[in-house]
């Protein structure tokens, strides 16, 4: 039996540029949005901001909800689901301590991050961007009588989009 690996992200657009984490996973160089698991107690939204600042040293502010998207590992058969939102850059801070496995963070035009596609952690990210771009937002009632979201993981993989 596969186990779902419940995260959030957090798209954020600043001048035609995303924010973007270069990291190490699974032996490989990858590039990904800010993302991470919610803590306990934690809203989606929370962890949104805590993992952005946690991952680049960026102050954000949590907006709308992009979408619920569910990636299967083609090799390993883990599930990833992925809760994203969209996010305001409010500042950053060069000299913070960073996330272990962070090697930089960066900015990137979406041309760029097409161009280097197969070096995205899981094609969610681009998937979130697209839809972003595209003006997509879910209700915030999405989530409706879920949380804790780690205790109704079945309910919140029913309105995930497949990637």
């Amino acid at each position: 039996m596969y186990t779902t690996d419940l995260t959030v992200a957090a798209v954020i657009e600043l001048d035609g540029r995303y924010l973007l984490v270069e990291e190490t996973a699974m032996g490989k160089r990858v590039f990904s949005q800010p993302s991470g698991h919610i803590e306990a107690g934690e809203s989606p939204e929370q962890a949104v901001v805590r993992e952005t600042l946690e991952e680049t040293g960026c102050t954000v502010e949590c907006g709308e909800l992009i979408g619920v998207y569910l990636w299967i590992h083609p090799q390993t058969r883990q599930q990833f689901l992925r809760i994203t939102y969209a996010a305001t850059f409010i500042d950053c801070d060069d000299n913070a301590s960073l996330d272990d496995g962070i090697i930089s963070v960066r900015w990137a035009k979406l041309a760029e991050m097409e161009s280097r596609e197969s070096m995205m952690r899981t094609p969610a990210i681009m998937r979130s961007v697209r839809d972003y771009e595209s003006g997509q937002r879910q209700s915030d009632e999405l989530f409706t009588g879920m949380l804790p979201l780690q205790q109704n993981v079945h309910q919140v993989l029913a309105k995930a989009d497949l990637v």
